[in-house]
Protein backbone atom coordinates (compact mmCIF):
# COMPACT_ATOMS: atom_id res chain seq x y z
CA UNK A 1 0.00 0.00 0.00
CA UNK A 2 1.03 3.69 -0.92
CA UNK A 3 1.76 6.30 1.76
CA UNK A 4 -1.71 7.83 3.15
CA UNK A 5 -0.33 11.17 1.32
CA UNK A 6 0.39 9.77 -1.69
CA UNK A 7 -3.65 8.10 -1.67
CA UNK A 8 -5.06 11.66 -0.52
CA UNK A 9 -3.62 13.38 -3.08
CA UNK A 10 -4.30 11.10 -5.59
CA UNK A 11 -7.88 11.38 -4.10
CA UNK A 12 -8.27 14.99 -4.18
CA UNK A 13 -7.30 14.65 -7.80
CA UNK A 14 -9.75 12.20 -8.59
CA UNK A 15 -13.15 13.36 -6.81
CA UNK A 16 -11.88 17.20 -5.59
CA UNK A 17 -10.63 18.65 -1.99
CA UNK A 18 -13.76 18.25 -0.26
CA UNK A 19 -14.33 16.31 2.89
CA UNK A 20 -17.44 15.32 4.27
CA UNK A 21 -18.08 15.21 7.86
CA UNK A 22 -20.82 13.02 9.05
CA UNK A 23 -21.79 14.26 12.53
CA UNK A 24 -25.04 12.66 13.79
CA UNK A 25 -26.68 15.67 16.01
CA UNK A 26 -29.76 15.05 17.56
CA UNK A 27 -31.09 18.13 15.55
CA UNK A 28 -29.91 16.32 11.81
CA UNK A 29 -31.04 12.62 13.01
CA UNK A 30 -34.68 14.95 13.97
CA UNK A 31 -34.29 16.71 10.88
CA UNK A 32 -34.22 13.32 9.12
CA UNK A 33 -37.29 12.19 10.82
CA UNK A 34 -35.09 9.60 12.93
CA UNK A 35 -35.23 8.85 16.43
CA UNK A 36 -32.58 10.12 18.57
CA UNK A 37 -31.75 6.55 19.01
CA UNK A 38 -29.77 3.74 17.50
CA UNK A 39 -32.01 3.01 15.05
CA UNK A 40 -31.79 6.50 13.92
CA UNK A 41 -28.15 6.31 13.84
CA UNK A 42 -28.07 3.43 11.85
CA UNK A 43 -30.06 4.74 9.37
CA UNK A 44 -28.26 7.98 9.37
CA UNK A 45 -25.09 6.21 9.12
CA UNK A 46 -26.16 4.31 6.30
CA UNK A 47 -28.01 7.03 4.07
CA UNK A 48 -24.74 9.17 4.41
CA UNK A 49 -22.31 6.45 3.72
CA UNK A 50 -24.18 5.43 0.86
CA UNK A 51 -24.80 8.45 -0.60
CA UNK A 52 -21.31 10.20 -0.09
CA UNK A 53 -18.70 7.00 -0.22
CA UNK A 54 -18.70 6.95 -4.22
CA UNK A 55 -18.83 10.28 -4.24
CA UNK A 56 -15.73 12.56 -2.16
CA UNK A 57 -12.22 11.93 -1.52
CA UNK A 58 -12.25 12.00 2.39
CA UNK A 59 -15.20 11.38 4.46
CA UNK A 60 -14.82 12.68 8.65
CA UNK A 61 -16.77 10.43 11.02
CA UNK A 62 -17.25 12.89 14.11
CA UNK A 63 -16.71 9.76 16.61
CA UNK A 64 -18.44 11.50 19.87
CA UNK A 65 -21.68 10.98 18.18
CA UNK A 66 -21.07 7.57 17.87
CA UNK A 67 -19.44 7.23 21.46
CA UNK A 68 -22.48 8.65 22.94
CA UNK A 69 -24.72 5.53 22.18
CA UNK A 70 -22.05 3.09 23.76
CA UNK A 71 -20.80 -0.17 22.33
CA UNK A 72 -23.56 -0.10 20.17
CA UNK A 73 -22.63 2.99 18.98
CA UNK A 74 -19.80 2.23 18.07
CA UNK A 75 -20.28 -1.11 16.40
CA UNK A 76 -22.83 0.96 13.84
CA UNK A 77 -19.09 3.20 13.32
CA UNK A 78 -17.21 0.33 12.20
CA UNK A 79 -19.47 -0.33 10.06
CA UNK A 80 -19.47 2.81 8.36
CA UNK A 81 -15.97 2.77 8.46
CA UNK A 82 -15.35 0.00 6.61
CA UNK A 83 -18.25 0.45 4.02
CA UNK A 84 -16.89 3.94 3.14
CA UNK A 85 -13.84 2.51 2.74
CA UNK A 86 -14.73 -0.66 0.90
CA UNK A 87 -16.21 1.95 -1.37
CA UNK A 88 -13.55 3.73 -2.02
CA UNK A 89 -13.39 6.77 0.34
CA UNK A 90 -10.29 7.61 2.95
CA UNK A 91 -11.80 7.96 6.01
CA UNK A 92 -10.49 10.42 8.43
CA UNK A 93 -11.72 10.01 11.95
CA UNK A 94 -12.48 12.97 13.85
CA UNK A 95 -11.21 11.49 17.19
CA UNK A 96 -9.09 14.20 18.31
CA UNK A 97 -6.79 12.04 20.74
CA UNK A 98 -3.70 13.33 22.90
CA UNK A 99 -2.16 11.62 25.34
CA UNK A 100 1.41 10.41 26.66
CA UNK A 101 3.67 6.99 26.10
CA UNK A 102 1.89 4.03 26.66
CA UNK A 103 -1.76 5.36 26.17
CA UNK A 104 -0.77 7.03 23.19
CA UNK A 105 0.40 4.03 21.29
CA UNK A 106 -2.90 3.12 22.71
CA UNK A 107 -4.49 5.29 20.41
CA UNK A 108 -2.39 4.35 17.49
CA UNK A 109 -3.31 0.39 17.76
CA UNK A 110 -6.87 0.90 17.89
CA UNK A 111 -7.27 3.15 14.61
CA UNK A 112 -3.95 1.93 12.71
CA UNK A 113 -3.37 -1.80 14.09
CA UNK A 114 -3.81 -4.11 11.33
CA UNK A 115 -6.08 -6.78 13.66
CA UNK A 116 -8.27 -3.53 14.70
CA UNK A 117 -11.86 -3.08 14.01
CA UNK A 118 -11.56 0.28 13.67
CA UNK A 119 -8.88 0.91 11.86
CA UNK A 120 -8.82 4.05 9.80
CA UNK A 121 -7.14 6.16 6.90
CA UNK A 122 -6.25 8.60 9.58
CA UNK A 123 -7.08 10.50 12.80
CA UNK A 124 -7.15 14.20 14.53
CA UNK A 125 -5.09 14.65 17.38
CA UNK A 126 -4.13 16.91 19.86
CA UNK A 127 0.08 17.84 20.25
CA UNK A 128 -1.00 20.06 23.49
CA UNK A 129 0.85 17.70 25.74
CA UNK A 130 3.62 18.51 23.55
CA UNK A 131 4.24 17.51 20.13
CA UNK A 132 6.26 14.60 21.36
CA UNK A 133 3.67 13.30 22.87
CA UNK A 134 2.09 12.34 20.19
CA UNK A 135 5.24 10.34 18.88
CA UNK A 136 3.80 6.73 18.99
CA UNK A 137 0.95 7.84 17.05
CA UNK A 138 3.01 9.55 14.21
CA UNK A 139 5.24 6.21 14.05
CA UNK A 140 2.45 3.99 14.19
CA UNK A 141 0.49 5.70 11.67
CA UNK A 142 3.50 5.77 9.23
CA UNK A 143 4.30 2.28 9.71
CA UNK A 144 0.93 1.29 8.41
CA UNK A 145 0.53 4.15 5.85
CA UNK A 146 -1.80 5.80 7.79
CA UNK A 147 -1.92 9.94 8.31
CA UNK A 148 -2.61 12.25 10.80
CA UNK A 149 -4.13 15.60 11.24
CA UNK A 150 -2.52 17.56 14.23
CA UNK A 151 -4.56 20.52 15.84
CA UNK A 152 -2.43 23.82 14.85
CA UNK A 153 -4.63 26.50 14.73
CA UNK A 154 -7.99 25.80 15.33
CA UNK A 155 -11.18 28.47 14.68
CA UNK A 156 -12.85 27.61 17.63
CA UNK A 157 -13.05 31.20 19.85
CA UNK A 158 -10.89 29.56 23.17
CA UNK A 159 -8.22 28.48 20.59
CA UNK A 160 -5.80 31.14 20.75
CA UNK A 161 -5.30 31.41 24.03
CA UNK A 162 -3.33 28.41 23.66
CA UNK A 163 -2.61 28.36 19.82
CA UNK A 164 -1.61 32.10 19.47
CA UNK A 165 0.57 32.20 22.63
CA UNK A 166 4.21 32.98 21.75
CA UNK A 167 7.36 30.53 23.24
CA UNK A 168 9.88 31.98 24.27
CA UNK A 169 11.82 32.51 21.03
CA UNK A 170 8.50 34.49 19.68
CA UNK A 171 7.02 31.85 17.83
CA UNK A 172 3.29 31.35 18.13
CA UNK A 173 2.71 27.64 19.17
CA UNK A 174 0.52 27.16 16.38
CA UNK A 175 3.26 28.02 14.26
CA UNK A 176 5.88 25.57 16.39
CA UNK A 177 3.30 22.81 15.16
CA UNK A 178 3.49 23.77 11.47
CA UNK A 179 7.19 23.23 11.91
CA UNK A 180 7.35 19.93 13.18
CA UNK A 181 5.14 19.13 10.66
CA UNK A 182 7.33 20.53 7.57
CA UNK A 183 10.23 18.95 9.75
CA UNK A 184 8.38 15.53 9.15
CA UNK A 185 6.98 15.87 5.93
CA UNK A 186 10.17 17.44 4.07
CA UNK A 187 11.02 14.53 1.93
CA UNK A 188 7.61 13.51 1.28
CA UNK A 189 6.48 13.18 -2.52
CA UNK A 190 3.88 14.02 -3.95
CA UNK A 191 2.25 14.95 -0.57
CA UNK A 192 3.28 14.29 2.93
CA UNK A 193 1.06 12.06 5.25
CA UNK A 194 1.45 14.48 8.57
CA UNK A 195 -1.43 17.13 8.31
CA UNK A 196 -2.58 20.23 10.50
CA UNK A 197 -6.29 21.14 11.31
CA UNK A 198 -6.19 24.96 10.61
CA UNK A 199 -10.03 26.89 10.37
CA UNK A 200 -11.48 28.17 7.77
CA UNK A 201 -12.61 31.51 9.29
CA UNK A 202 -9.28 32.55 10.97
CA UNK A 203 -8.38 36.26 10.26
CA UNK A 204 -4.86 36.77 8.89
CA UNK A 205 -1.92 34.89 11.13
CA UNK A 206 1.02 35.58 9.09
CA UNK A 207 1.67 31.77 8.91
CA UNK A 208 3.11 29.70 5.86
CA UNK A 209 0.96 26.95 5.59
CA UNK A 210 3.46 25.36 3.21
CA UNK A 211 4.60 22.14 5.37
CA UNK A 212 4.14 19.64 2.08
CA UNK A 213 0.99 18.17 4.28
CA UNK A 214 -2.87 18.21 4.19
CA UNK A 215 -4.44 21.13 5.52
CA UNK A 216 -7.77 20.04 7.16
CA UNK A 217 -9.81 23.20 7.33
CA UNK A 218 -13.36 22.74 9.21
CA UNK A 219 -15.64 25.80 9.30
CA UNK A 220 -16.71 25.62 5.73
CA UNK A 221 -20.52 26.15 4.68
CA UNK A 222 -22.71 26.40 8.02
CA UNK A 223 -20.08 27.74 9.92
CA UNK A 224 -19.41 30.46 7.54
CA UNK A 225 -16.19 29.69 6.05
CA UNK A 226 -16.28 30.17 1.92
CA UNK A 227 -14.24 29.04 -1.17
CA UNK A 228 -12.66 32.62 -0.73
CA UNK A 229 -11.82 32.44 2.88
CA UNK A 230 -9.67 29.20 1.94
CA UNK A 231 -8.01 30.91 -0.74
CA UNK A 232 -7.40 34.09 1.22
CA UNK A 233 -6.35 32.16 4.74
CA UNK A 234 -3.73 29.31 2.68
CA UNK A 235 -2.53 30.77 -0.72
CA UNK A 236 0.05 29.11 -2.12
CA UNK A 237 -0.79 25.78 0.25
CA UNK A 238 -4.52 25.57 -1.31
CA UNK A 239 -4.29 22.92 -3.24
CA UNK A 240 -3.28 20.94 -0.26
CA UNK A 241 -6.85 21.93 1.48
CA UNK A 242 -9.08 19.85 2.56
CA UNK A 243 -12.61 22.00 3.24
CA UNK A 244 -14.58 20.37 5.47
CA UNK A 245 -18.33 20.79 5.93
CA UNK A 246 -21.08 18.62 7.42
CA UNK A 247 -24.40 19.82 8.50
CA UNK A 248 -24.30 22.24 4.87
CA UNK A 249 -24.15 18.91 3.50
CA UNK A 250 -26.26 16.49 5.40
CA UNK A 251 -29.03 18.76 5.53
CA UNK A 252 -30.21 17.89 2.17
CA UNK A 253 -31.09 14.19 3.89
CA UNK A 254 -32.22 11.31 4.18
CA UNK A 255 -32.49 11.52 0.32
CA UNK A 256 -29.31 9.95 -1.36
CA UNK A 257 -29.18 11.93 -4.48
CA UNK A 258 -30.02 15.45 -2.88
CA UNK A 259 -27.34 14.44 -0.61
CA UNK A 260 -25.07 13.58 -3.33
CA UNK A 261 -25.91 16.87 -5.19
CA UNK A 262 -25.08 18.91 -2.25
CA UNK A 263 -21.91 17.11 -2.40
CA UNK A 264 -21.07 18.06 -5.73
CA UNK A 265 -22.56 21.65 -5.55
CA UNK A 266 -19.50 22.31 -2.94
CA UNK A 267 -16.63 20.04 -3.49
CA UNK A 268 -16.98 21.95 -7.44
CA UNK A 269 -17.32 25.36 -5.96
CA UNK A 270 -13.94 24.87 -3.65
CA UNK A 271 -12.55 23.02 -6.17
CA UNK A 272 -12.62 26.07 -8.75
CA UNK A 273 -11.15 28.21 -6.30
CA UNK A 274 -8.61 26.29 -5.35
CA UNK A 275 -7.14 24.84 -8.61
Amino acid sequence: MTSFGARLHQAMQARGPLCVGIDPHASLLAGWGLGDDIAGLETFARVAGEALGPEVSVVKPQSAFFERFGSRGLAVLEQLCADLRAAGTLVLLDVKRGDIGSTSQAYADAYFGATSTLAVDAITVSPYLGFGSIQPMIDTALANNAGLFVLAMTSNPEGPQFQLARTESGRTVGGTVLDELAALNADAAPLGSLGAVVGATLADTGESFDFNGPILAPGVGAQGGTPADVRRIFGAAAANVLPSSSRDILRAGPDVAALREAARRVNGAFAEALS
